[in-house]
């Protein structure tokens, strides 16, 4: 199984008061809660895909964390990623390491990325049912006001009418963007198809 997860900000104690207000009493107490969450659902054979913003913690306290979690790691890297390059961080802990990630999942492209891209790979593809084929999922903006704003975007694009190649009748945009924001999922990596339901639901 494949999961996905963005922005745990593991060691990032302000984030208990100030833009997430998290509530955890400590950075302590917040790093246990995600460590026991991310254990409950991830066992040793499954891939997690972090999408970005895994730690803030040194090198060394970084990758502590990574032995602690289980299954395997593959990392998008976020603005807040600064262990990686570092000499001593342990690169072998991970399948991959990029920026930028296209991937298969369950029959359907996924685009892995730290930032939002509204005009995404294959954002236009769907199945003779009308499913989408393709899905663009994203961290970085948490539950801020960026986060607003993509949502307008995002119901922009689907509202915007236009034509098919090779049809005549008109259909709109689809946009089948996802923010796995970790707060969303209760600090929990999630697959494809919970993702999706999740974010149905978060936008009904």
């Amino acid at each position: 199984m494949i999961y996905y997860i963005a922005d745990c900000h593991f060691y990032h104690g302000a984030l208990n008061t100030k833009m997430d207000k998290r509530g955890f009493g400590s950075v302590l107490e917040m790093n246990e809660y995600m460590i026991e969450k991310w254990n409950n659902k991830v066992t040793k054979s499954d891939t997690v895909v972090i999408l970005g913003d895994l730690s803030l913690g040194s090198v060394e306290e970084t990758n502590e964390l990574i032995h602690r979690l289980k299954g395997k790691l593959c990392l998008i890297v976020g603005n807040h990623d600064k262990f990686v390059g570092k000499p001593d961080f342990d690169l072998g802990r991970f399948e991959w390491i990029d920026n930028y990630r296209e991937i298969t999942d369950s029959q359907k492209k996924v685009i892995c990325s730290h930032y939002p891209i509204p005009f995404y790979e294959g954002q236009y593809r769907k199945r003779h049912n009308g499913d989408a084929k393709n899905y663009m999922l994203y961290g970085h903006v948490h539950e801020t006001r960026d986060e607003i704003l993509m949502q307008q975007i995002v119901k922009l694009i689907r509202e915007t009418p236009y034509y098919p190649i090779g049809s005549e009748h008109e259909s709109t945009i689809p946009c089948n963007m996802i923010n796995c924001f970790c707060k969303r999922s209760d600090y929990t990596p999630l697959s494809l198809s919970e993702w999706i339901k999740l974010n149905d639901n978060l936008r009904c």
